[in-house]
């Protein structure tokens, strides 16, 4: 079968009869056979979306499917689906079983999209190489070796390896933009609070978003506009009119377009990335656009600054797991104590435990104005320096990573290492702003590279058609 990286060719075919969904399904799960070895999937729903390829197929004959009749998509497995297991890639959460869907899943499912499985990640989508997962890493299809980065690995590595059509996937601080860049496929992060966060399992709350990973910025674009708005069950989500971000997508001429000077400057960049960046903002130049270079002065704030908040959020948040009220519980829990103690300390991973107890440590009493009253003052400059940079431009660009994807277990016994990996992507997250990760080609060892694209709050549909230009104009001749 044709490799589809783009939706509107197959929903050409689709509608001219030279494919239908059952076909495609079967594509997909005999890839995701084939692939096994990559662990991408947790589940896969085959008899499942078999049968709703079925139904699909008979709206699109009777002419009334809907926008997405025909794209297959995973989920991250930290996205409820109701009536279908939930782990977040934890052994805490046993055998749990979603009562309900995230309003972003139930607003895919109304446009007819196919559902084919559950996907793996970092264990509470915390990593930035998916090598925390209680079911083992998910390897780089493009090097077996190598890590697909994370949380977000699985979605990422379904997509490159067309598993499934698109993905979905949470970033709380990178987590779809460094797998897309490490994998070589579109991921986007939508501003905070554009895409309602409930049936989403929440790491840092203040931080976490659902995104698509996609082959295309078109893609992406669709996807977001159906899943974005407003939602009675988030109080988060933003109440602001969901932008056509489909028709946005033309690059109306050349724009004003800022790069951060000192991120080029990092110790731990690449230079091949550098190299590329630069000629990428060369090339910006020479098409017309604007290219303006400025100093980021809080840049090796921002890495401190954000473990500090999201640690102590999550801290908060997985205190609910404590073997009492669902999932796992220990076998050695005879008391409430023990219950607690047990429970935790066999059901969470070292990461996981790291994190709450380094979040629990700046909440408590005593260090709460050293570290995190200090960290969220420092969180607003970041968010003030990012939005007056894009008041002056319309986008902000710098590398998704400092570097390709790395060799498997090469930082897994150094966190300061690994969680120097999201020194690029955690300002967007800091500052609540939307970001995306293109493919800019393959390095030297013939890994994929990503670079980043932030906008202001709410423009994600320019962001996204910038994002195309790149694609499409700059590293299609590159």
């Amino acid at each position: 079968m044709k490799a589809y990286t783009s939706f509107a060719h197959l929903q050409r075919d689709l509608a001219e009869g030279s494919v239908n969904c059952i076909q495609l399904v079967e594509h997909y799960l005999d890839r995701i056979e084939a692939h096994a070895s990559l662990n991408a999937f947790l589940e896969v729903y085959a008899v499942e979306a078999r049968q709703r390829a079925q139904e699909v197929d008979a709206k699109i004959k009777a002419g009334n499917g809907g926008r997405l009749a025909g794209m297959v998509i995973g989920l991250k497995d930290n996205i409820c689906y109701q009536g279908h297991r939930l782990t977040a890639a934890s052994k805490i959460l046993g055998e749990f079983e979603s009562l309900f869907s995230a309003t972003a899943v139930e607003r895919l499912l109304a446009e007819d999209a196919i559902i084919i499985g559950r996907l793996n990640c970092d264990e509470f989508a915390m990593g930035s190489s998916n090598e925390n997962s209680a079911f083992g890493p998910v390897l780089n299809a493009q090097d077996t070796g190598k890590v697909p980065g994370g949380s977000s690995g699985g979605s990422a590595v379904a997509v490159q390896a067309q598993l499934c059509f698109a993905s979905l996937g949470s970033d709380t601080g990178g987590s779809i933009r460094q797998p897309a860049s490490f994998c070589g496929v579109v991921g986007l992060k939508p501003t905070y609070g554009r895409v309602s966060r409930h049936g989403l399992i929440a790491y840092a709350s203040s931080f976490d978003q659902i995104g698509p990973f996609t082959h295309q910025p078109e893609d992406a674009a669709l996807l977001l506009e159906i899943m974005a708005g407003a939602d009675a069950y988030d109080s988060t989500a933003a109440l602001q009119p969901v932008a056509p971000y489909t028709a946005q997508l033309k690059e109306q001429g050349p724009k004003k377009v800022a790069y951060l000077k000192n991120a080029l400057e990092q110790p731990g960049l690449d230079q091949e990335v550098k190299e590329r960046t630069l000629q990428t903002l060369d090339r910006l130049k020479a098409e017309g656009y604007e290219v303006t270079g400025v100093d980021f002065p809080y840049i090796d704030y921002v890495v401190p600054t954000y473990f500090v908040l999201s640690t102590a959020e999550a801290s908060s948040n997985l205190s609910r797991y404590d073997g009492v009220h669902y999932g796992f519980r220990s076998e050695d829990a005879s008391d409430i104590p023990s219950t607690y103690i047990n429970t935790r300390t066999e059901g969470f991973g070292k990461e996981v435990k790291r994190r709450i107890m380094l979040g629990t440590f700046v909440l408590s009493a005593g260090y709460y104005d050293a570290y995190y009253s200090k960290a969220q003052k420092v969180r607003r400059l970041i968010r003030d320096f990012t939005l007056e940079v894009l008041q002056d431009h319309d986008f902000m660009v710098l590398p998704t990573t400092p570097h390709s994807a790395f060799e498997l277990n090469a930082n897994a016994q150094d966190p300061i290492a690994m969680y120097l990996e999201d020194i690029f992507t955690v300002q967007a997250n800091l500052a609540g702003v939307p970001a995306v990760s293109v493919p800019m080609g393959n390095d030297r060892h013939d890994m994929p590279l990503g670079l980043q694209v932030l906008a202001r709050p709410f423009e994600e549909g320019p962001m996204l058609g910038f994002s195309s230009y790149l694609m499409n104009n700059i590293f299609s001749q590159s």
